[in-house]
């Protein structure tokens, strides 16, 4: 049994995550980071999961740094969600750097409270669009923090990915073992009353939901 802070945001991976560490009996806290996203609102599914794991849950607010991150349609109103799904670099979904600042969060709490690991839900798939999604990120991002916390983490300190290998559909089957309510996660990126169904978290979604031959039971604005 490991402590462990995981970084839970709402959505489909990370609370799969959240169910997966509490299943393999960890002492487990999660964090989520408002970091000014328009679809916030996940942080309130991620707050449904902590009552249902009966796990302490913190939200931090950094909702200044969309101020800093003009031109991407997750932290500028004046950039359109667009109704496509791609992968390529260059998305205006992607936020540069988002991860490096998450996990440095959760490194630095997980330093203070003497905690084991960090864990966060990136699965494979993620990296071609945001190349701090792979597992040479998390490498060397372990590699960094063994330099930025020498002699104030505990030692064996790292930050751990265990879906970093696992399609989104493998993950949903890992989640129906769990018992995962799929109805209590968000992935839309827009923030609506329901899940829009044409973003490319949406789509991505979908997709994955049928290649895992799972049903969806989500609402979708456009079905």
């Amino acid at each position: 049994m490991a402590r462990i802070i995981a970084i839970v945001s709402g959505g489909l991976d990370s609370v799969v995550l959240a169910y997966h560490l509490q299943a393999q009996g960890h002492d487990l806290r999660m964090l989520s980071v408002d970091y000014g996203q328009r679809h916030r609102k996940e942080h309130d599914y991620a707050e449904l999961a902590a009552k249902r794991l009966s796990t302490p849950h913190d939200v931090l607010d950094l909702r200044q740094m969309a101020t800093l991150l003009p031109g991407y349609s997750l932290t500028d109103d004046q950039v359109d969600v667009p109704d496509r799904y791609y992968t390529a670099p260059g998305s205006v979904n992607v936020i540069p750097n988002r991860n490096v600042i998450l996990l440095s969060v959760a490194y630095a709490a997980a330093a203070a409270a003497r905690a084991d690991q960090v864990a966060i839900g990136t699965v494979a798939g993620d990296s071609p669009a945001a190349s701090d999604c792979s597992p040479e990120f998390i490498a060397s991002f372990n590699a960094m923090e063994v330099i930025a916390c020498a002699d104030y983490a505990p030692e064996g300190l790292r930050v751990v990915a265990p879906f970093v290998e696992l399609p989104k559909h493998e993950v949903i089957r890992l989640g129906e073992e769990l018992k995962v309510p799929w109805q209590e996660t968000w992935s839309c990126y827009k923030g609506l009353a329901e899940q829009c169904g044409t973003c490319g978290a949406c789509q991505d979604r979908r997709k994955a939901f049928d290649l895992a031959g799972v049903p969806d039971p989500t609402v979708y604005v456009k079905g």
